[in-house]
């Protein structure tokens, strides 16, 4: 066995850092269902499923089944120029459960891919050249995708780079740091007013509304119904496309297939990345059929979209879905966990909120409860705990666990994964981890 310690500091020579960051100190070589065995032997709880990616947990038969039986028949025929039966399945698929009536379907391979794809045909069907995004919001990397992006590094990227398009930000509905914390009318209508304005400011300039219906690696903030329905009304008023942004979550990772169907409004185009393929890499970009039919033919594809394998992947993962009744289990689930978690936040000082909407779960860390100052070296300490406790969790937005396990994850391992979560939280408080844990964990 090659020894850990060389695997992790050949990584640090050859891997470009653009390309990653540290969290724990796993090397991932087997899994099955929300467990992880890394190169030592060591199982760990992934509450993370790999950044929202591992659907039906590690090692899903259906998934392991479906890529096999595909790659003995072909592993790849371009999409671009001929016809493969399984993007067609898939397109079927994603069409009966998608909330756009009159759509179509492209592929990619990779949520950014899907993201810079509803850019490109927003500006294109309306001949407006701007956006309203969020602050604190993630689309992908891509020039366009990086150009709509609130987040901290997005922005100094496009310092470095340039913008790619006129994007105005608006700030993302969150009501726990808002003046009106537990009032969701008020909540909404403080903010929807600055949207609002952001519209008259640039009116006729807006190509579209970029959203994500849960604010995702900005700090996992769940919206109040009422802005996200008056979001909806004020983009069709307007006559302003809204793009869904569900990369994170879709395909039943808040309960429903998209967690836009929470709020009853119909968005324009909606990108799919991350649980697609149940870890194979694919993405999809669900759109009104006049949006996606306004750029001709090739005008932005992909030599490997459509491929036969990652098709098959992902028409397995929907397909399971389905079968097993994963929406109401991930209903079921993530109210378990957050009732455990509330609960919990009555005991620890460092637990500042809980929220979140199937197994879509964020829990903001804070220094003091009535400033809410972001507890940013402890969300770290705790990543580290936890890791060393036999737990994967990760963070956003500096200080916000984020909850995304495997949407099969069984009862008595989520709740075990939990309270090894909330012991590391009581170590953290209690000073029982040194600031040596502050080296080995990065995070963004």
């Amino acid at each position: 066995m090659r020894d850990p310690a060389d695997i992790i500091r050949k990584y640090h020579e050859v891997i470009a850092r653009i390309n990653r960051t540290d969290y724990a100190p796993i090397i991932a070589i087997e899994g099955r269902g929300a467990i992880v065995k890394d190169i030592t032997g060591r199982e760990y709880i992934d509450l993370s499923a790999s950044a929202a990616v591992m659907t039906l947990g590690y090692g899903a038969r259906e998934v392991a089944e479906a890529v096999c039986e595909a790659a003995r028949r072909i592993t790849h025929y371009t999409h671009m120029y001929g016809y493969v039966p399984e993007a067609l399945e898939l397109a079927e698929e994603l069409l009966t459960i998608s909330p756009i009536r009159n759509a179509k379907v492209s592929y990619g391979l990779t949520g950014n891919d899907a993201n810079e794809g509803a850019l490109l045909l927003a500006r294109a069907y309306t001949g407006a050249d701007a956006f309203i995004a969020f602050e604190n919001s993630f689309h992908g990397v891509g020039a366009a995708a990086t150009s709509v992006s609130g987040i901290g590094l997005a922005r100094e990227v496009e310092a470095r780079i340039g913008e790619w398009a006129r994007t105005y930000f608006v700030p993302y509905p969150n009501c726990y740091h808002s003046p009106y914390p537990g009032d969701e009318w008020r909540c909404s209508k403080y903010y929807i007013e600055e949207l609002r304005r952001a519209i008259e400011e640039h009116r006729g300039e807006i190509a579209a509304i970029v959203f994500e219906p849960i604010l995702g690696d900005g700090g996992i903030v769940v919206p109040p119904d009422p802005y996200v329905r008056w979001l909806g009304e004020i983009a069709r008023e307007e006559g302003i496309l809204l793009i869904d942004d569900e990369v994170q979550t879709a395909i039943g990772r808040t309960g429903k297939w998209f967690a836009i169907q929470h709020y009853g409004i119909t968005p324009d185009l909606i990108p799919l990345g991350k649980p697609l393929g149940g870890g194979i890499p694919i993405s999809a970009l669900i759109g009104r059929a006049d949006v996606m039919e306004s750029l001709p033919d090739m005008a932005y594809t992909f030599t490997l979209a459509g491929n036969p394998v990652s098709c098959a992947a992902a028409l397995a993962v929907i397909r399971a879905v389905r079968e097993k009744g994963l929406l109401k289990r991930a209903e079921e689930l993530g109210r378990r966990a957050m009732d455990y978690l509330r609960r919990e936040a009555e005991k620890h000082d460092l637990i500042g909120d809980v929220r979140g909407k199937g197994l879509m779960i964020g829990v903001e860390l804070v220094k003091d409860k009535e400033s809410k100052e972001p507890a940013l070296k402890e969300a770290r300490k705790v990543v580290w705990r936890a890791y060393e406790l036999g737990v994967i969790i990760l963070f956003v937005a500096g200080n916000v666990l984020r909850i995304h396990p495997p949407l099969t994850i069984d009862e008595e391992t989520l709740d075990e994964g939990l309270e090894r979560l909330t012991q590391a939280i009581t170590d953290v408080e209690e000073g029982r981890v040194s600031d040596e844990a502050l080296k080995a964990v990065k995070g963004w």
